[in-house]
């Protein structure tokens, strides 16, 4: 009665919603079905955060632990290192005085995940970054993909999203909007990070796979990622998907 006011069209363009749904698929076969229909959406809350914060170094590493458990990497497999202002504006340097360029809040390189001090003011931007970081590990570090695929840092959202953790990057998303270029085959803009309006939908798909109308973690979501959650949920409760099917409910 309402579809005027409230539509059920999609909130992404085809070749966006088809990533979407394709990648999600994967995610779900490479690490597998029980993580996409059973894995704890992590909150920022103290239920999942109870450690003090207060912006210094020394109360980052408990909250990179915690990051780590959530999105399955080994404590102690990767080392934290953290980037500091330098004389250039261009550059941030480590305590060793390397220079790296600042466009970046954060840095996997293999057996470390370099910080952006600029990043630690607020503890959940910084969660949503480590878990980003993290998720470069998860992908290229078990040699899941190659870092030359097309859509890396897209898959490395989705992959925060199907770990639990997408809530962290959907209110906090890395710039995308200067950095476009094409999806395979087409002319058609291609972000080179997930947009407010992917994480939405992979959200709203999360919560459809798992039987859920209004999952009690959608108030989380920043106002408009949740707007377009509840688009993609009035979507898929009204069209579905073919790639994925949700959790078969008991009679």
């Amino acid at each position: 009665m309402l579809g005027w006011l409230f539509g059920s069209d999609c909130p992404l363009d085809p070749h966006g919603k088809a990533w979407v749904e394709d990648r999600l698929a994967w995610l779900r076969d490479e690490f597998g079905a029980d993580d996409l229909y059973g894995r704890t959406v992590v909150l920022p809350t103290p239920e999942f955060f109870p450690d003090p914060y207060d912006g210094s170094r020394d109360s980052v590493f408990p909250l990179f632990d915690r990051v780590c458990d959530y999105m399955g990497v080994e404590r102690g497999l990767l080392r934290l290192e953290f980037l500091r202002p330098a004389a250039n504006p261009l550059f941030l340097v480590n305590d060793g005085g390397e220079a790296v360029p600042t466009e970046a809040a954060g840095w996997y390189a293999g057996d470390v995940v370099r910080l952006n001090e600029n990043e630690m003011t607020d503890p959940m931007w910084l969660v949503g970054t480590l878990a980003h970081e993290l998720a470069h590990q998860r992908l290229l570090g078990e040699g899941r993909i190659d870092p030359d695929v097309y859509d890396n840092e897209l898959l490395t959202d989705l992959t925060t999203v199907f770990m639990g953790m997408g809530i962290f990057l959907a209110n906090s998303p890395r710039h995308w909007d200067g950095n476009y270029t094409s999806w395979p085959g087409t002319e058609l803009r291609k972000p080179e990070y997930m947009t407010g309006a992917m994480f939405g939908y992979a959200l709203a798909l999360l919560a459809w796979v798992r039987g859920a109308d209004r999952p009690a973690w959608m108030r989380y979501a920043a106002s408009g990622v949740r707007s377009e959650m509840r688009q993609g949920l009035r979507f898929l409760h009204k069209h579905g998907t073919t790639q994925l099917r949700p959790i078969a409910k008991p009679h």
